[in-house]
């Protein structure tokens, strides 16, 4: 339904937004995700009209969108500190919009009431936002943001003023209630977590670029470039090279490691590449058990993490990994782990 095609802009003379193209389906809640600074906010803002980009277009269902004005494009938007009118009644809030496209006032009534009946928040009609919690605030901005019945919904980081606990309940309900609406919407977010818990596709920009697109499972199963892997929370990453494709071998300097062989489609023999090693990766053996791709090393450090307990084992070379083990280990012990070759992949090189 919107098409976003080559959108160049630039701030202060350095490239913020580098030919970004995307699309987003009917019903489909797509994540803007990456770091502060990589331009998601500025697309945002491009797509809703507040912008203008140097080059590049917006399409609606084929449409060029740029002779078109925001209140025209019948988009909704909701940002990150919710804008509320501090003096204003939830219902006055939700209504705002309405009284700015002159509808009558029974039709007003009928379109708050059905958006507040949405959030979980009828009862609350006649209180003052200022009286609300902050995830109630989130979800009068976001009543705000349905009543118009917009075509497309956009929210810029709606859940970044929360504390952790709240971000994960309301993520739960967002995409809940972003599935029963059936509007597309653009999710703008830094939190990868966030992102998984609602979004059907994501879009991942670095540097003003998209690096990687595709469902949150399959871009956490195949990360594109060590950076993305990094950005996941994938951190595990060794310099290898291909020793053989079958079986896939890499050398790397815990030694040679299998790799599963479905791995093994676009690597040659003898190139370089970036080993990622996920954190579940590992179990704990006794040395000289049976078990692929032995590596040895001392436990530097132990946190419990509510699956299991996040390790980080000193190896040979002085380097560090991270691993996720269900039962403690005391810092210091000398262990034994293998590698599962599921768990290995092979990324492009490091710069």
């Amino acid at each position: 339904m919107l098409e976003v095609r080559e959108i160049w802009k630039s701030y202060e003379g350095q490239p913020l937004l580098c030919g970004v193209s995307f699309e987003v389906r009917p019903g489909e809640t797509v994540c803007l995700l990456g770091p502060s600074g990589s331009g998601k906010s500025t697309l945002l803002r491009i797509i809703a009209g507040l912008e203008v980009p140097e080059a590049g277009q917006v399409l609606w269902q084929g449409e060029d969108l740029a002779a078109v004005p925001v209140h025209q494009r019948h988009f909704g938007l909701m940002f990150q500190d919710y804008a509320l009118f501090p003096h204003r009644t939830v219902a006055e809030n939700v209504a705002f919009g309405l009284r700015m496209q002159g509808l009558p006032r029974d039709e007003i009534a009928r379109r708050v009431e059905d958006a507040l009946a949405r959030v979980n928040l009828r009862e609350f009609a006649r209180r003052r936002v200022t009286d609300l919690s902050g995830g109630e605030q989130q979800r009068v901005a976001l009543a705000r943001a349905l009543a118009p019945r917009p075509r497309l919904l956009m929210l810029d980081e709606p859940l970044g003023a929360l504390d952790r606990a709240l971000r994960e309940q309301l993520s739960e309900f967002l995409r809940t209630l972003l599935h029963a609406s059936g509007i597309p919407t653009i999710y703008v977010t830094h939190d990868q977590e966030e992102a998984f818990a609602i979004a059907d596709r994501l879009i991942l920009l670095h540097q003003g670029r998209v690096v990687q697109a595709g469902p949150p499972d399959a871009v956490y199963a195949r990360p594109a470039t060590p950076w993305v892997a990094r950005f996941l929370g994938l951190t595990n990453l060794l310099p290898a090279r291909v020793q053989s494709r079958q079986p896939l071998r890499l050398e790397t300097p815990l030694g040679v490691l299998d790799v599963a062989s479905d791995a093994a489609t676009s690597w040659q023999e003898g190139q370089r590449v970036t080993a990622l090693v996920r954190p579940n990766a590992a179990r704990r053996v006794e040395p000289g058990q049976a078990g692929p791709n032995h590596v040895e090393g001392t436990v530097e450090d132990v946190v419990f993490r509510g699956e299991g307990y996040r390790m980080i084992l000193r190896c040979r070379d002085g380097v560090r990994l991270s691993f996720t083990l269900p039962q403690p280990v005391q810092p210091g012990t000398s262990l034994t782990l293998s590698l599962d070759p599921d768990g290995i992949l092979p990324l492009e090189a490091e710069a």
